[in-house]
Order: structure tokens, then C-alpha cells, then sequence
């Protein structure tokens, strides 16, 4: 991720700016497309953005989301997440586990696990996708966007880190 101060951001054009964060949330350039006039409180506005969009927006946003443990192409920053919580060099056997898990939760749900991961051990994400493949299907997809949330706040830090 490419480290800008909070004033550089602010005095970037639109493009500099959509392209600076257009991964923090997965693969949805739309959310700060809309943000862009909202500088001020970016987290909030970024935030708010989702929150605002419609459902089956909001449903795109969580399936646009890798599975946890997938050994497949996707953004830098869910690799740097991925690789920080030991998702990278899973044994053969707890790669098993995941992707029946991954299977299991998708299959419920309509979209993947998602889970702020970043210097979790998969230990404990595997118990949270166990837990949550049990919750309703709206009380996981509000979960799953709280999760969201959570990865974009942490990625806005990343990105302002000094």
C-alpha cells in the first residue's frame, strides 16, 4: 500500500485519489469515487457510503471479497492481511479445513467469510468462520459488513501510517 499523509490526499486529484483507495474497500472504486467530495472525516464518509448504498450494492461489495485461505489472485492489501494472519502458509490439512469451511459459509450465505484478519492466528479465524456459519442469514451479513468496516478502517491506517 502507497503511504500518503492526509494532506497529500486532500490535494490529489480525483484519479490520484480513487486510485489511492480504491482497494480499501475490496474491489470497490465506487465507494471512494463517491467520498472524494467528502474528504473530512474519510473513514465516516467512507463508511457512511456503504452503509447507504443499497442491499444488493452492499452484497457485491462482501462477494467482491477472497476467501480466507484461497490460494488465488486478489489485492495487495488482502495478501499483506493474508500472509499477516498465517493464511498463506497453511498446512495441508488445516487448508482443507478452511476451504470446507469457505464452502460450508458461502454455500449459506451467498457470499464469502469475511473477517478482519490482519495478525490473527488461523486458530482463531477458523473458530470465528465455526461460529458464524451458524448466525441467521441477516445477522451474518450485517456481521460481515461490521467486518468490512473494520478491514477499510485498518487499510486507511496503513495508507497514513507515518
Amino acid at each position: 500500500m502507497k503511504h500518503k499523509s492526509i494532506e497529500e490526499l486532500n490535494n490529489s486529484e480525483k484519479n490520484e485519489f480513487v486510485e489511492l483507495l480504491s482497494d480499501v474497500y475490496e474491489e470497490s472504486a465506487w465507494v471512494a469515487e463517491q467520498v472524494h467530495s467528502k474528504r473530512q472525516a474519510l473513514n465516516d464518509a467512507m463508511r457512511d457510503t456503504v452503509d447507504s448504498a443499497s442491499r444488493d450494492t452492499q452484497l457485491e461489495l462482501l462477494r467482491a471479497h477472497p476467501d480466507l485461505g484461497e490460494q488465488t489472485e486478489m489485492t495487495d492489501a488482502s495478501e499483506t492481511e493474508q500472509a499477516s494472519a498465517g493464511l498463506t502458509d497453511l498446512s495441508p490439512a488445516q487448508y482443507d479445513t478452511f476451504q470446507q469451511l469457505n464452502n460450508q459459509y458461502r454455500e449459506k450465505f451467498g457470499f464469502p467469510f469475511i473477517m478482519a484478519v490482519k495478525n490473527k492466528s488461523p486458530e482463531v479465524i477458523q473458530t470465528a468462520m465455526e461460529d458464524r456459519v451458524e448466525h441467521e442469514r441477516d445477522q451474518e451479513f450485517e456481521t460481515a459488513l461490521s467486518q468490512v468496516h473494520e478491514i477499510a478502517k485498518l487499510r486507511l491506517q496503513e495508507i497514513f501510517a507515518p
